[in-house]
């Protein structure tokens, strides 16, 4: 009975969602992209898995991102490509193929470019570009599984597609339909038409100084906290949160220039809405982690339920662990992930896809759940998730993934680290050892990697990771 309701609401989700669709003319819109676009089923080989950051603001301030280019491999089955700015970390590839078991893949290391963010466009030049036309041609066709399906991607696709002469499909929203599930503003619209208003947090929008200082004095009354958001932000690299108490005792010249500052540093172009929100308090912020195949192809899958490990004011992302909030908390996560899930589709969403959460109130009595925003694309929590889904087919255990940084790392190199671990390393000949390794470009620089830990439960990952990696690291 509860499944005949839950199909139910996902339908009703994709009426309603029939005015956003109107409204921002995607059916015409969409039509551009067209020759590209994934139609379902088996993903065709070869596939160029490529991360390209750079329509998300603002992580040039995340230390080392422009290695994250490397998390690609992890997808990369056996004769797929992936592309990146910066070379592989010694040693890494080897790790990848004979202690994870990962199949050899081709690592296209691009020219240098002077803005290492802007991945497709590099590879549309030099080797790198001559390399994917003679792959394209030889296989008769190529799939490009990007990042996140920006402007940029599907330009890559077209002209490998036109030089080659060749088929080539990108698995990933078309532009329109990327942005509406990663601006915070449109895919409020898309929540509040599938579920209503109430599973959202308070939020007002304008593109007016005076008007966001009003709305933020307002929030203010009303919520202990309140913050300002830029749409298109990740990591939290677009918040600004500020306590009400101090809101409240300004006056409206200087909450204009709190405003103000904020779009300053934000480097606002005067165009973009900017978001007034209540901060509301809550101790768990999970996600839910979802695949959504073409709306002809069945029906959005939900990978998992997960909590995210946030820090500071402004609520960083610093990793991600299985969910423990219980069944009836997991349950409705999944239940309305997946009917603004089924929204998206029918606007023509593809791909990997995540939602993240507040839970408001008490997760063993009476709670709320808030949508605060989509990850259209993959992310931090996705891509561990799904290595551990090819490393252990008959499921994942318990861990906890995070990127691990420590100033005493800097100038580390894999190779010493992974013999300091030793045993303790997971091997998937042995199906033994309890630590992972990925992201490790930003090692020698930065001091940092992301790490996955493994554990019989999951008080036993958290601890493995927290304090008995530190301690073989001689932390």
């Amino acid at each position: 009975m509860r499944g005949d309701l839950q199909m139910d609401r996902r339908q009703s989700a994709r009426l309603a969602i029939r005015s956003l669709a109107a409204r921002l003319d995607l059916e015409h819109r969409l039509e551009a992209y067209e020759a590209w676009r994934w139609a379902g089923g088996a993903i065709e080989e070869p596939v160029l898995h490529i991360d390209d950051f750079s329509g998300i603001p603002f992580l040039v301030d995340i230390t080392g991102v422009e290695e994250y280019q490397h998390r690609a491999r992890l997808r990369a089955g056996a004769g797929d490509l992936y592309a990146s700015i910066t070379v592989p970390t010694p040693g890494y590839e080897d790790y990848c193929q004979n202690v994870l078991g990962l199949p050899p893949v081709e690592s296209l290391t691009v020219e240098p470019v002077d803005k290492p963010l802007f991945l497709a466009g590099a590879c549309g030049r030099g080797k790198t570009w001559s390399r994917l036309v003679s792959v394209a041609r030889r296989a008769g066709r190529l799939t490009l599984h990007p990042f996140m399906g920006i402007q940029d991607v599907w330009a890559l696709a077209a002209a490998i597609g036109e030089e080659a002469a060749v088929p080539v499909t990108v698995l990933a929203p078309p532009p329109p339909v990327t942005w509406v599930a990663n601006d915070k503003a449109l895919f409020d619209e898309v929540v509040e038409l599938s579920l209503g208003r109430d599973q959202l947090v308070e939020t007002f929008s304008s593109v007016q100084v005076g008007e966001l200082a009003k709305h933020l004095e307002t929030l203010a009354g009303r919520h202990e906290q309140v913050a300002l958001k830029r749409l298109r932000c990740a990591s939290a690299m677009g918040n600004a949160v500020f306590d009400s108490g101090q809101v409240l005792h300004m006056t409206p010249p200087e909450i204009e220039e709190l405003v103000a500052e904020f779009l300053d540093r934000t480097e606002w172009q005067g165009d973009e809405a900017v978001l007034a929100v209540a901060w509301e308090q809550a101790e768990h912020s999970p996600s839910t982690q979802l695949w959504i195949p073409p709306a002809d192809k069945g029906e959005p899958q939900l990978d998992g339920v997960y909590e995210q490990i946030l820090v500071g004011k402004r609520k960083i992302f610093m990793g991600s662990r299985p969910s423990t909030l219980g069944d009836n908390v997991n349950r409705q996560l999944a239940e309305a992930s997946l009917v603004v899930a089924a929204a998206l589709q029918a606007l023509g969403y593809v791909g990997r896809c995540s939602f993240d959460f507040l839970v408001v109130g008490d997760t063993d009595g009476d709670f709320e759940l808030r949508f605060t925003e989509c990850n259209g694309r993959w992310g931090g929590t996705s891509t561990p998730m799904a290595l551990l889904d090819r490393l252990f087919p008959d499921g994942r255990p318990p861990y906890r993934a995070r990127d691990f940084v420590h100033p005493d790392l800097v100038g580390a190199s894999f190779v010493e680290l992974l013999d300091r671990v030793g045993d303790e390393a997971w091997d998937r000949e042995s199906r033994q050892g309890r630590f992972l390794f990925y992201n490790t470009g930003p090692l020698k620089g930065h001091g940092k990697l992301d790490v996955i830990a493994l554990g019989e439960n999951q008080a036993a990952a958290d601890a493995a990771l927290e304090d008995d990696l530190p301690r073989l690291w001689g932390l």
